[in-house]
């Protein structure tokens, strides 16, 4: 008997099926989400263009923040140009190689962003515990090999799934119920025993990221025990304003990816078409705030970007 070719059983593409039993309703879903969508691309966009063109926000503070913006713009483009042309054109087909692809980026982008956002409480916590040394310990050297270390462990830590997802014979099974490729969304397809691929998935991303809440909020306890000793008020005032964006960008951030973690290991009675909405909002609700909330509550930036968008010609003069 010749062996068995599991090659043969991969499919070249998969199809991606949107949202299940709400397929009538495909239009009118992508109208709010194209919106996000372009809300998220012109907030994220202003954002890097005014911490690249303005010398006085070349501070570690704004390179992490420029590194978030940019990680929100590889998630949510990862994901809803696609999602966009499936709901509009009913284009749900993917090659293999493709959906690969969009599943690394999409989970490799999420993984940094966790990342940064520690990077983030640390300066924070540098700036409020030893403001004196806070040039001397965030320097441009520290400020890049930390970027460097996002990238790579990001990349360590999602790339192994790639190989998990070769490896696996699919039987013809190409249909995927869901809007985008994710990890364990394409391993169930597979007529193979995924354990392996249940256990990388579920046990070394959520443990990075509980590791990284762990450590953010072991920051934020020291930043408040600090805050309190001031004995100033106003500038007591002035550090919890300083933080407060932060906090809300953490907050947004994780609540999604924990609630989404926690109903589709608990919430078997949620319906698949409410976990799919959610996970959808997860990929540009974040990266269409983040902008918003540091733009709202951070001065520099606010004023800034009235500097440079809305009153430009007054910023050519000085």
């Amino acid at each position: 008997m010749p062996p068995f070719n599991l090659t043969s059983l991969t499919p070249a593409t998969f199809i991606l099926a949107g949202i299940p039993g709400m397929e009538k309703l495909h239009i009118w879903i992508s109208i709010p989400f194209c919106f996000m969508y372009l809300v998220a691309l012109l907030g994220n966009g202003a954002v890097l263009f005014v911490i690249r063109t303005e010398g006085s926000l070349h501070e570690p503070m704004y390179f992490f923040l420029s590194m978030l913006a940019i990680a929100d713009l590889i998630l949510s483009t990862t994901t809803l140009p696609k999602m966009l042309a499936l709901f509009w054109f009913n284009a749900g087909e993917i090659s293999f190689g493709a959906c690969l692809t969009q599943m690394f980026f999409l989970h490799f982008s999420s993984s940094a962003e966790s990342m940064i956002l520690l990077a983030m409480a640390f300066d924070r916590f540098v700036a409020i515990c030893y403001p004196l040394r806070y040039t001397a310990v965030l320097t441009q050297s520290v400020v890049v090999k930390t970027g460097l270390v996002i990238l790579l462990r990001s990349f360590c830590i999602i790339f192994p799934c790639i190989f998990l997802l070769k490896r696996l014979p699919f039987c013809g099974h190409n249909v995927i119920p869901h809007t985008y490729c994710e990890h364990m969304g394409i391993a169930r397809l597979a007529c193979a025993d995924i354990s392996i691929n249940i256990l990388y998935g579920l046990a070394v991303p959520v443990a990075t990221a509980v590791v990284d809440v762990v450590l953010i909020a072991v920051s934020y306890v020291l930043i408040l025990l600090a805050l309190f000793r001031l004995p100033s008020r106003t500038a007591r005032h002035k550090a919890f304003n300083t933080c407060g964006s932060h906090v809300c960008v953490i907050l947004l951030f994780y609540i999604p990816v924990f609630f989404t973690v926690l109903t589709h290991r608990f919430g078997r009675e949620i319906p698949q078409h409410i976990h799919i909405l959610l996970a959808n909002l997860y990929m540009v609700f974040p990266p269409m705030l983040n902008p918003i909330v540091y733009g709202v509550r951070t001065q520099q930036i606010r004023e800034k970007v009235v500097k440079v968008f809305i009153c430009p010609k007054s910023h050519l003069l000085q």
